[in-house]
């Protein structure tokens, strides 16, 4: 078996984050599905204003999920295939090894524990009624930090 040298963790980790909001995903699935670039559409196809969705394109840029080009007032933006590519090939090299690490596949998720912690015991509804009454009410003050309340 030739030992396989694990994808830089910190680009993975870049991509991965850049795939957390839902407006860059948004984003992916319309440059995907005109494939070619796309200029003014972008913006056109989302209910964000244009510097947000600007924001979310750097972050996808700087990622290497995209590729762009900005002449002036004009950007454009398309998939870049390769880093997507390089991207797939990561996560499913991660994948296979975190699931290759279990001696049995899993069946099914309805088969796998609800938690890693074991469960807790039932609560007495009592006990928490009782720490409740026994706790003395303490006024919540309103003044701002740094004041004075009032009468001091």
């Amino acid at each position: 078996m030739t030992a396989v040298s694990p994808p830089d963790d910190d680009l993975l980790a870049l991509r991965l984050r850049a795939l957390g909001h839902p407006a860059r995903l948004a984003i992916l699935r319309a440059l995907a599905e005109r494939d070619r670039c796309v200029c003014g559409e972008i913006v056109k196809g989302l209910p964000l204003a244009q510097s947000t969705v600007s924001q979310h394109l750097k972050i996808l840029k700087e990622a290497g999920l995209i590729a762009g080009t900005v002449d002036g007032p004009r950007s454009c933006y398309c998939l870049d295939r390769d880093g997507l590519a390089v991207f797939a090939a990561d996560v499913s090299a991660l994948l296979a090894q975190m699931m290759d690490r279990g001696a049995a596949p899993v069946a099914a998720a309805a088969e796998l524990p609800q938690s890693c912690n074991p469960p807790m015991p039932p609560a007495d509804p009592s006990s928490a009624a009782r720490r409740l009454d026994s706790t003395p009410a303490q006024p919540i003050s309103t003044a701002a930090v740094g004041e004075m309340p009032a009468g001091s």
